[in-house]
């Protein structure tokens, strides 16, 4: 069914839920990985004026380079990964990526915002679900670092 799996990260310690997700599809399906960041070019534009701006995209492009290694690194033997690092909007460029890439899902990480807070913050996941040719699933990437209450998902399930 999937065949190659594009995987977004931003590098954040809840990314090993999305990771480890995108992993076992890719064990599953016997597919390949697409590990991809995107250096957001937009938010340099709010640095202030005495910032460098270099310094900062070094920064950017370094920690890119830790996130798709990390990527790769927790991937289970076996499958193949690809690297990309990119610049631009987030959301354009991952449903670009997908299209690029010839991929058949996209596994990203959400932070399950609602209410007000999607609506201030906007959502690179929501932006990418309504956009995107293929399909796309969503995991919580806060939920590892939170306390489960309840009624809440399990680790093995998936928010669509």
């Amino acid at each position: 069914m999937y065949d190659r799996i594009l995987l977004p990260t931003d590098g954040s310690a809840g990314m090993t839920r999305v990771i480890d997700h995108a992993g076992e599809l890719a064990r599953i399906h016997d597919a390949s990985v697409h590990a991809l960041y995107v250096v957001d070019t937009a938010s340099l534009t709010t640095m202030p004026m005495d910032a460098s701006l270099d310094g900062i995209h070094g920064l950017m492009q370094e920690e890119g380079e830790a996130a798709v290694e990390e990527a790769q690194r927790r991937m289970p033997e076996g499958v193949d990964v690809d690297q990309t690092i990119t610049e631009g909007a987030p959301a354009a460029q991952i449903v670009d990526c997908a299209d690029e890439a010839d991929c058949d899902v996209v596994v990203m990480g959400t932070h399950g915002r609602g209410g007000l807070n999607r609506l201030l913050l906007g959502s690179v996941a929501e932006h990418v679900v309504r956009r995107s040719s293929v399909p796309v699933v969503t995991v919580r990437v806060d939920a590892e670092t939170e306390p489960k209450s309840a009624g809440e998902p399990s680790v093995q399930e998936v928010e669509h």
